[in-house]
């Protein structure tokens, strides 16, 4: 407890009223304003003169009101200003006391009431942001996260999309699938390069301009030729840059062709082998030479096949105890001990991104700092 006074007499009655019941309290004392908010951060609960050399009347309250640390305030009054009491409970402050008329264990149980208050008030603050913040994650996920375009039952899809940080809604990862009438599957997943709103709404506006182009039919190439103009124009800093993975899958789902724009290539999943593409015809990111190009990578696809797209979100967490990341090589490994582990996944492929991620984890030692985006499609024919 910190114990806001400048008369000595005062502060030795709080402390000799404290001693008189054995309060299980740790007093403090400051003698003006600007040393109690030093020690603000320490306190649990504030016992505030009103009359301080450094404040008047209620200023010194909401000056300590102001202050993010969660503390409860009691106010400390003289019996003329009672009335000063009343008016800085109204202003926020836990409870009043008049000098002179209370007695340790009135004081005792003020504090007490005072810090369990703040400490509901305060849990209650939390739930109410963490329910804000969930409802607003909602509204822009179901705004701008894609509703793949999908229909039958002989291909299934699962993903995976978290936002890097603590608090952050929507990154500038992206994703989408298409499937369109001739039964051809269409996937993309990409990276915007940087965090925050200005790189989520780059990433929304390079899906959405995807799926327009592939619904009109565009060659893939044409495709990642116009996403990179597009790109190149809406950007909000020169040098922006995005990766992108394209896959396009025949409609007898026997083979894909595969396009890297400067991103990590899919792994194609049989069983419990993993196979991983290779990279000879790897493009440069979007959005980095005005005359790029890119071309597709033919990979045949055997029966009972699952591939995974990601992003680098995935695989640049740190390994607890190695100063490398985690990269391309071990998540392989990770794949291959999560399906001998469960070798009925396929059935239930959720499962093995769900093991994934949370081995990813695991490793990392918490949550993923860069954003992170994984799809699986796997066939069922």
């Amino acid at each position: 407890m910190l114990l806001v006074e400048d008369d000595e007499g005062d502060a030795v009655l709080v402390e000799a009223l404290l001693d008189e019941v054995e309060a299980d309290v740790a007093l403090h004392r400051a003698r003006t304003l600007r040393e109690a908010e030093g020690l603000l951060a320490r306190a649990d609960c504030v016992l505030l003169d009103l009359g301080l050399p450094d404040t008047t009347g209620l200023d010194g309250l909401t000056r300590l009101l102001a202050n993010p640390a969660p503390v409860a305030i009691i106010v400390l009054t003289g019996l003329n200003d009672e009335h000063q009491g009343t008016q800085a409970v109204a202003q926020g402050a836990e409870d009043y006391l008049v000098k002179g008329q209370v007695d340790g264990v009135g004081l005792a149980r003020s504090i007490r009431y005072a810090v369990g208050r703040k400490r509901v008030e305060e849990t209650q603050r939390q739930l109410r942001d963490e329910q804000l913040l969930a409802a607003e994650k909602t509204r822009l996920e179901r705004g701008l996260l894609p509703s793949p375009i999908m229909h039958g039952e002989d291909i299934h899809w699962e993903v995976s999309y978290r936002p890097g940080g603590s608090r952050m809604q929507l990154g500038g990862d992206f994703y989408d699938v298409v499937r369109t009438p001739d039964g051809t599957l269409q996937l993309l997943i990409g990276d915007v390069c940087g965090h925050g709103p200005d790189e989520a709404a780059i990433g929304v506006l390079l899906r959405i301009a995807w799926r327009a182009l592939v619904l009109a039919d565009q060659e893939p190439s044409r495709v990642l030729r116009t996403l990179h103009q597009i790109l190149e124009h809406e950007r909000h800093q020169p040098g922006l840059f995005t990766t992108a993975c394209m896959v396009t899958i025949s409609p007898d789902r026997r083979w894909a062709r595969v396009y890297l724009a400067g991103h990590p290539e899919p792994m194609l999943l049989v069983g419990d082998r993993v196979v991983e593409l290779p990279r000879d015809r790897a493009g440069l990111p979007l959005g980095v030479l005005p005359d790029s190009t890119w071309s597709g990578l033919d990979v045949p696809l055997p029966p009972g096949w699952s591939m995974l797209l990601y992003t680098d979100g995935l695989v640049e967490g740190r390994v607890h105890g190695d100063t490398e990341r985690l990269g391309s090589e071990r998540l392989i490994d990770l794949i291959g001990e999560i399906t001998r582990a469960r070798p009925d996944w396929a059935g239930t492929p959720k499962t093995l991104l769900n093991d994934l991620i949370s081995r990813v984890k695991e490793l990392n030692g918490g949550e993923l700092d860069d954003d992170m985006a994984v799809l699986l499609i796997s066939d069922r024919a």
